[in-house]
């Protein structure tokens, strides 16, 4: 099994020598640091390019427990850093551009020059929702434009509102966000879907959501917020725009683990594979945890719980090798 080799000149002689080292931020990896903190394992976190994960990039955040009036997305993940350090862990920001797992301790390199080693690695580099790439969209991400919505449909009561995809992905947030929404129009670039035939019965079936075929978006509109999207018809190039109060990217997800992908097992989609009922993966002393290692909810509550329980884990290899 091979990776992208460790530089030659990167030296680990007298290197910093952690029981446990965090990849990632965010709920799981924050989590994971309270534990392990609390065990007095001194973790330490490198928080990567996006301290905070996704969740610095929302708003409101109405569904985690605890906060009865809800939260900005980056107080809350602010919250979680501070719980952690002040139980002694320690976060620095840094990202992990190197590692060799092949035997103990493990190596990691951060930022391409410092080497340091690790008894166990926690792995909570997340992933990323994959968007069309417009300029608007992501200067109204937050202020309309959403890829999830299970964490933002309730904002859009009585709206109509625009998701794009043609995937399970794209059937399952429509199907959500009836609940709210006065009307959901569905914007696919063919003239079928990719979804399984019935998902795409029930999105066909239900009378709160339109198809609009052979269609592309164009650009995100509103100054402030969003208040339409542009579209062109890819069959004959005419354009309209299309007035909704929110819109949502449902392409899918891209998880954070190319880093680990030659050394660790993953799925088809590049998600690292755990064994059941565990954060444990393919190695020894190696576990993954949020959404690096989830591709099914995807939500800030069961990040937590699974960075819980890859402290736990990490605990529990230890003790187990020192007997």
């Amino acid at each position: 099994m091979s990776s992208i080799p460790i530089p030659h000149e990167i030296s680990f002689e007298g290197a910093a020598h952690h029981r446990v080292l965090i990849i990632g931020s965010g709920p799981a990896g924050y989590t994971a640091a309270l534990y392990a903190a609390r065990a007095n394992l001194a973790p330490v976190v490198y928080e990567g390019l996006e301290p905070g994960g996704q969740l610095t990039t929302t708003t409101d955040v109405e569904n985690y427990p605890g906060y009865v009036d809800g939260v900005l997305g980056p107080a809350m993940m602010e919250d979680f850093k501070a719980q952690a350090v002040r139980f002694g862990a320690e976060v620095k920001y840094g990202e992990i551009t190197h590692l060799d797992l092949s035997q103990r301790p493990l190596k990691a390199v951060v930022d391409e020059e410092t080497g340091i080693l690790a008894d166990t690695v926690i792995v909570a580099t997340g992933a990323s929702a994959r968007y069309l790439g417009l300029e608007n969209e992501k200067r109204l991400l937050g202020r309309g434009v959403s890829a999830c919505a299970t964490c933002d449909g309730a904002f859009f009561r009585g709206v109509d509102l625009a998701v794009v995809g043609g995937g399970d992905t794209a059937m399952e947030e429509s199907l959500f966000l009836t609940r709210f929404a006065s009307k959901v129009w569905l914007i696919h670039r063919r003239d079928e879907l990719r979804a399984s035939k019935i998902m795409q019965q029930r999105v066909k079936e239900h009378p709160k959501i339109k198809i609009i075929w052979n269609t592309i978006v164009t650009d995100i509109l509103g100054a402030d917020e969003v208040t339409g999207v542009r579209l062109r018809n890819v069959i004959d190039n005419s354009e309209r725009d299309l007035a909704v109060r929110g819109f949502f990217v449902a392409i899918g997800h891209t998880p954070n683990t190319t880093l680990f992908r030659s050394w660790l097992d993953v799925d088809e989609q590049g998600y690292i594979e755990t064994r059941p009922r565990s954060t444990q993966t393919n190695i020894p002393g190696v576990f993954a945890c949020g959404d690096a290692q989830d591709h099914v909810y995807r939500q800030a509550v069961t990040a937590a719980g699974t960075g819980c329980m890859a402290a736990i884990d990490a605990e529990r290899f230890l003790a187990a090798e020192s007997g």
